[in-house]
């Protein structure tokens, strides 16, 4: 197990086919390896593999052999578009929108285990993927911040957003009620809010206010390590558009407000040591959603990372 106080704050391990004989497509047992390290690195990059379709990721993702997560099944809210039935568009928020550090639908009651992107274009400039270890990260706010730690602890968080009767692409967080919940109608939208725990309010143009239940804002990773698992980060600096202000997005699990200069410093933390991924064609990452935080930087250019996710978790 990687002692997180010493452990890098998120730089991948990157593999190339010359380890591996020069085969460019894996086999069961290649990667039930690559599985273990992942457990230890928490993110691993797979370069010089030619994986540059939508097609050649799918059969790339299915010979790992994990659950799959569907994009559909999840009660995200990002705009992104399949290109196979467990291949999808990476967030496609604008590219001048950073996507801040978080753990993947960490703000749901559902999130994946791990996390593949794949890169099919890069951008003219920018458009790195920020990953940062959260066992890490963890053990600094101890050491900086040990009462909002131990109030994350006691309480957990809350989280609240307004999602558009229609899918608003402008937005990172954009993404219609409708599709968010698979439903069709405000009745659906109700009836699966409410198995859920949320809270919900009906706004002005159709718009759907909700309130996620208490969820942890920090985890026992399965590998063991203590995480600090949550959408704080994201939630707090980038959940802004028309209908949403990022400030007010986060809360105690309480209802308790949390300190806006607290929430200032663990994003000031966290970006301190983050290890910024610089795409190549061909690409694919692999990530540990427990232990790597990550994110988007903003781009020039056209960028396409495509993503799929594998393993079922319940906050």
């Amino acid at each position: 197990m990687i002692d997180p106080t010493t452990a890098s704050a998120g730089a991948p391990l990157i593999i190339e086919p010359s380890q591996h004989g020069g085969a460019l497509t894996p086999d069961g047992a290649t990667c039930a390896a690559w599985l273990e390290a992942l457990s230890t690195h928490g993110a691993l990059l797979f370069r010089g593999f030619a994986v540059d379709t939508a097609e050649q990721f799918d059969a790339w993702v299915g010979a790992f052999g994990l659950e799959g997560f569907t994009y559909e099944a999840s009660l995200s809210n990002a705009v992104r578009r399949n290109r196979t039935p467990r291949v999808f568009t990476a967030n496609e928020a604008p590219p001048h929108v950073e996507i801040f550090l978080h753990h993947e639908m960490a703000q749901t009651p559902l999130f994946p285990r791990q996390l593949f992107f794949c890169c099919e274009q890069v951008p003219t400039s920018g458009g790195a993927t920020p990953l940062r270890r959260s066992d890490q990260l963890l053990c600094e706010l101890e050491r900086a911040l040990p009462e909002f730690v131990q109030a994350c602890r006691a309480r957990g968080v809350r989280y609240t957003y307004v999602m558009p009767a229609d899918t608003d692409s402008a937005s990172g967080q954009g993404r219609s009620w409708r599709d968010t919940l698979s439903v069709g109608t405000r009745e659906e939208a109700e009836h699966r809010l409410a198995s859920l725990g949320y809270g919900w309010s009906w706004q002005e143009h159709d718009s759907l206010r909700v309130l996620t239940p208490m969820l942890p804002a920090i985890r026992r990773a399965p590998s063991g390590q203590e995480v600090f698992f949550n959408q704080l980060i994201a939630a707090f600096c980038g959940w802004q558009d028309r209908r949403n202000e990022a400030r007010r997005s986060v809360l105690y699990g309480d209802g308790s407000d949390i300190p806006v200069e607290d929430l200032e410093e663990v994003a000031r933390i966290a970006y301190a040591g983050v290890f910024d991924l610089q795409w190549q064609v061909g690409d694919v990452a692999l990530i540990d959603n427990y232990l790597v935080m990550h994110g988007r930087r903003p781009f020039k250019g056209s960028r396409s990372v495509l993503a799929s996710l594998a393993g079922i978790e319940r906050n």
